[in-house]
C-alpha cells in the first residue's frame, strides 16, 4: 500500500491535488501499531537510501528521494502551539510529501487537503487495519505484517 501511495504522489512531484505543494498524510495509531513502518515502506517507494528511523527524540528528519520526504513524529508535543518552534507550517507548504505520525497533537494545524491514514491493531498482533480518509473518500485495508 505504501508503494502505491508512494508512486501516486511522487508522478504528480509530492502533492496530492498535482499543485505546487506537497502531499501532508498525517498517521494516526497507537505506539507499535505499523506507523514507523508505513514510512519506511512509503520512503523505499520513494527510492529514499538511507536509513529511515522514528524521529521521535529529533522531531523531524528529512530525506531525498525521486521527490522530497520529511517524517515528522508529534509524540513529545504536548501542545500545538510548539510547533512554532520547529518551522511546521514550512513544512506543511513545502513540495514534497510530509508524513506526521502522532498528527493530533497538531490541533487544527493541519491542511484541509490532509489525508488521514489510521492504523489499527487487533488481538493478532501481525495484522493491522489500515483506513485512509482524504475528503469524503475512506478506504479500508486489512495488511497482515510481521511489524
Amino acid at each position: 500500500m505504501a508503494a502505491t501511495l508512494a508512486a501516486e504522489l511522487s508522478t504528480r512531484g509530492g502533492s496530492a491535488s498535482g499543485g505546487k505543494s506537497g502531499a501532508v498524510l498525517a498517521l494516526h495509531g497507537e505506539l507499535g501499531s505499523g506507523k514507523t513502518c508505513f514510512v519506511q515502506g512509503l520512503a523505499r517507494a520513494l527510492g529514499v537510501r538511507q536509513p529511515v528511523t522514528s524521529p521521535t527524540f529529533t522531531i523531524v528528519n528529512e530525506y531525498s528521494g525521486r521527490c522530497p520526504l520529511v517524517h515528522m513524529d508529534l509524540y513529545r508535543i504536548s501542545d500545538p502551539e510548539e510547533l512554532l518552534g520547529i518551522d511546521f507550517e514550512n513544512y506543511l507548504d513545502a513540495e514534497g510529501i510530509t508524513v506526521i505520525e502522532w498528527a493530533e497533537r497538531a490541533g487544527n494545524w493541519l491542511p484541509g487537503n490532509t489525508m488521514h491514514i489510521y492504523f489499527e491493531t487487533g488481538t493478532d498482533l501481525n495484522k493491522r487495519t489500515i483506513t485512509m480518509a482524504a475528503g469524503a473518500r475512506v478506504e479500508r485495508n486489512r495488511v497482515t505484517s510481521g511489524h
